[in-house]
């Protein structure tokens, strides 16, 4: 607080180089109603401005004020839209201050100032690139959906690929190595069914479908090397509640954990990834590579028992050198201690923090409201309930910055429907900053769009991929079968 008032004064001295004229303006003695709701949050210096509207006044100045530089921009409709160039010119040499951000109101013939909010800009930055599904909120069909990157430094975005473009397919599970452009896969169901990978711009369609396992490769993980993917194999069904505030329920009759070595074209295992009185999914490798993390649930009688299924946190070593796994699998988060089921399990890139999402029960916590973010400290084995990240709806899926400082994760805090990205900065403690929504170049974009924001990933730079051979492989190669290898420890 004593920061922000020094700041304060700081600006009043710069107001009047900013502008030509402020208003004389009654003092209002309460904060300004603005979308989204940036004020505290926490943002890098290399983020896009950040946009926002009022939810009451049209007619309003906003002047930011940051580091001896200020800029002053007007709107008669409520919208702020602040010029990129000024905005950047402000936030730069920001590391570790904030933007103050002043906000004149006309209501009637009288104009008012609002208390100041600031904006913390971190010391370190994020990676410049977000990639996401786009879909529609439906349950059973879909019409129109894509793979999407964003260059969080600007507005730009652009699409990877579409469903207008291969017969209305399905595309899903979009992932990097270690937040890597050119090392990327992603799967398409229905008329043109396969996995694809590209590395280093060359394009592989694969057909990862054999008879020892219980489905083509479902949910990745690619293991740091790059030479190997970790994947579930899942039989899922899906069903619908009549008065349950959870509408859609997703769940596995079945499913296993599989590896796929990129360079023989081969899938192995474990035994104990694949036993019949569990249900393995959810893997993901450690940074270093020499541990897996995993989520298993007793098996149950489905759909009936959808309630009791509960997931616990494992973790087993890996020698990347035999492919093989430790003798010990270790419990991070048991469901039984906790009465709580836990998935997607993340480790930030320096290895320090598990970030994983909890639910009530089962493992589609996408369309649990009860859904919530935790993180474990590595080290200590704390777990952070992440009281200022997690809201009253959904808060699930989430993915790491390169440098560990910020993770983004969707949420449908919004209006309980619609699924959408919040960026939320780490410190090396492990403490969090207040999260903040993904801005737009319009402020109403939140409001005019009907597709929700599915599998937020960072990536360190632009996804370059030559479409139209894409495009090509998807409707004309009949692609690579992979073969099974028997279990890796035996």
């Amino acid at each position: 607080m004593i920061k922000i008032y020094l700041l304060l004064s700081i600006c009043i001295g710069l107001l009047a180089g900013c502008t030509q004229s402020l208003p004389d303006a009654r003092k209002a003695n309460e904060e300004i109603g603005i979308f989204p709701d940036y004020r505290q949050v926490t943002i890098p210096s290399n983020v896009a401005p950040m946009n926002f509207k009022l939810t009451e006044y049209a007619e309003a100045i906003a002047v930011l004020s940051g580091g001896g530089y200020s800029f002053r921009t007007d709107t008669k409709d409520g919208k702020f839209c602040f010029s990129e160039s000024k905005w950047k010119q402000l936030i730069e040499n920001l590391n570790g201050d904030s933007v103050l951000v002043t906000v004149y109101a006309k209501k009637g013939a009288e104009w008012f100032c609002f208390n100041p909010f600031a904006m913390y800009v971190a010391k370190e930055v994020m990676d410049s690139y977000l990639v996401y599904r786009r879909i529609a909120p439906v349950y059973r069909m879909w019409n129109e959906m894509g793979i999407y990157q964003r260059c969080l430094e600007n507005f730009t975005e652009k699409d990877l690929i579409t469903n207008k473009q291969t017969h209305n397919n399905c595309m899903n599970c979009h992932s990097f190595c270690m937040q890597d452009p050119k090392k990327m896969l992603f799967h398409q169901r229905s008329i043109h069914a396969g996995t694809y990978l590209v590395v280093d711009g060359k394009i592989e369609k694969l057909n990862t479908k054999t008879k020892e396992t219980i489905s083509p490769l479902v949910y990745p993980s690619w293991h740091p090397s790059g030479k190997l993917v970790a994947f579930s194999t899942n039989e899922t069904k899906q069903d619908f509640h009549y008065s349950d505030p959870n509408r859609v329920e997703v769940f596995d009759h079945a499913s296993d954990i599989v590896f796929y070595d990129i360079e023989k074209h081969q899938i192995f295992t474990d035994s104990r990834f694949r036993s019949k009185d569990n249900l393995e999914t959810f893997p993901t490798f450690s940074p270093d590579g020499k541990r897996l993390y995993f989520c298993s649930a007793s098996m149950k009688q489905m759909p009936e028992g959808f309630k009791d299924i509960r997931y616990n946190l494992l973790s087993v070593s890996f020698d990347e050198n035999t492919g093989t796994f430790g003798g010990k699998i270790d419990t991070l988060y048991s469901a039984e201690k906790e009465g709580r089921s836990a998935k997607f399990p993340r480790i930030s890139p320096d290895g320090k923090f598990l970030l994983f999402t909890v639910s009530d029960y089962g493992n589609f916590s996408i369309w649990h409201k009860d859904a919530d973010l935790r993180m474990v400290d590595l080290a200590t084995q704390a777990v952070d309930s992440l009281r200022n990240v997690n809201s009253d709806d959904v808060d699930s899926y989430h993915s790491w910055s390169s440098n560990s400082r910020w993770f983004v994760f969707s949420s449908r805090r919004m209006d309980g429907l619609y699924t959408r990205p919040y960026i939320c900065h780490v410190d090396e403690s492990g403490k969090t900053g207040k999260p903040f929504l993904l801005p737009q170049e319009d402020p109403d974009y939140y409001d005019r769009s009907l597709f929700s924001f599915n599998i937020p990933e960072f990536v360190k730079g632009e996804v370059e991929i030559n479409k139209n051979e894409l495009l090509h492989i998807t409707k004309h190669d009949k692609g690579i079968n992979v073969s099974f290898k028997s279990d890796a420890n035996n």
